[in-house]
């Protein structure tokens, strides 16, 4: 049989021999809102939980996501925007912010990757930098000690609306609510704090109630405060099944039902070989991202099996640090990075380098990417020469009639090993 995975703006393929049982890992099938923003435009009119709406004379900014997202900012914001107005609120009292959390920051002339021209025409819009101490304002700490900073431009704003997706979040439990400006308008120590709680039992996907990471973000959200949510659910294909918008709680609440339900996948048992897309661009526009595929993946494969993981990572690993720290001498396996960091401590970026090796120092990984070669060797990947080509020597490994599984869109796939 041909399978066909989702690589960069494209797709890839591979034949598998009938002598093998493969087994599609996806989300359910769901359709695509016909008029995605009459959609939003009835969810925002229509807000969850007790809200208070803008009033002329206010300044108003809005985080939303970076490149690395597929937001449908095109059909969430309009609503938005046109609200605003209706409220009385001046276009030039409105600041668009780019939440960037610590990926790269953007430069001007890539903002129209992510926001309509005529958005950009009318607005201020403005990239944050986690980095740059001189645009954070202290809020004190959390209950959990996380210490907040937050982008200045955001505080110094009267009404603070965030708009963006609820979707799996490999530690988090699920994206969406406030995280876009609790982490993504956050400074790099707040991040750093808040990240390392990926290491206790509870920071998995899917949990969120009992979460100590989600948690850690919902009081630093509560200590913002966050006036409005605008947030989008997505099919298989990244198009808007269902927009929701309110209190960022109560649309969180109404929200992950919908998600488990289009999202969570039984799964029989762990297969012996995955291959694996984080479901294409922007999930796979570099290694940094593509790895919470790898992390939804694994799950759902044996210890000692073997993965391919198809991710195109035009834009490389994605984070310069990960990628120093791993060039570093002593980073020569699996084994090295999780002995390396074990001794450092947990530090945002390079953290990434954990995770895979994590993941692939109990599943052999194979890499179908764009990347360097050189690139890939440093980051501790195998790269294969082409799918086909892992298949076949995967193959060439398992017996006959062993299980295959093949997730199209890992980042979003939460995998139910029954």
């Amino acid at each position: 049989m041909e399978i066909s995975l989702p690589y960069g703006k494209s797709h890839i393929n591979a034949v598998l021999p009938d002598e093998f049982t493969v087994e599609y890992i996806a989300p359910r099938s769901q359709a695509a809102a016909q008029d995605p923003a009459a959609t939003v435009m009835q969810a925002v009119y229509n807000p969850l939980g007790d809200v208070s709406p803008p009033r002329a004379g206010m300044r108003v900014a809005i985080a939303i996501n970076d490149k690395t997202r597929p937001v449908p900012h095109e059909s969430l914001l309009p609503p938005v925007l046109a609200g605003l107005r209706r409220a009385g609120i001046r276009d030039l009292d409105v600041h668009v912010i780019i939440a960037t959390g610590t990926h790269p920051v953007i430069t001007p002339d890539e903002y129209g990757t992510i926001l309509p021209r005529p958005i950009l025409d009318t607005y201020r819009v403005s990239c944050h930098d986690a980095y740059n101490e001189h645009n954070l304002t202290a809020l004190g700490e959390t209950s959990r000690g996380t210490p907040i900073a937050i982008n200045s431009d955001y505080m110094k704003a009267d009404y603070r609306i965030v708009i963006g997706n609820i979707e799996p979040h490999q530690f988090q439990g699920f994206s969406g609510g406030v995280k876009s400006a609790a982490i993504g308008l956050a400074g790099v120590e707040t991040i750093n704090r808040n990240h390392a709680m990926m290491r206790q039992p509870q920071a998995i996907w899917g949990s969120y109630a009992d979460n100590p990471a989600r948690q850690d973000v919902e009081e630093i959200g509560a200590r913002i405060g966050i006036d409005f949510c605008v947030n989008a659910i997505l099919n298989a294909e990244k198009g808007l099944a269902r927009a929701l918008a309110g209190e960022p709680v109560a649309v969180m609440r109404a929200g992950i039902p919908s998600v488990r339900e289009l999202y969570a996948v039984p799964v029989s048992a762990p297969v012996a070989l995955m291959i694996a897309s984080p479901g294409g661009h922007p999930k796979d526009i570099n290694l940094y991202q593509a790895q919470k595929g790898m992390a939804h993946a694994s799950v759902a494969t044996r210890s000692g099996g073997r993965m391919i993981l198809c991710a195109a990572c035009p834009e490389g690993a994605g984070n310069a640090d990960y990628e120093r720290w791993m060039r570093q001498p002593q980073i020569d396996s699996h084994a090295a990075v999780l002995a390396e960091f074990a001794r450092e401590g947990f530090r945002v970026g390079r953290h990434k380098a954990f995770q895979v090796s994590r993941d692939a120092s109990r599943v052999q990984t194979a890499l179908v990417t764009d990347m360097a070669d050189e690139l890939a060797r440093a980051l501790l990947l195998a790269k294969a020469a082409s799918l086909q080509a892992a298949v076949d020597e995967a193959l060439a490994t398992l017996a006959l009639g062993a299980r295959i599984g093949v997730m199209p869109a890992a980042n979003a796939t939460m995998p139910v090993v029954l």
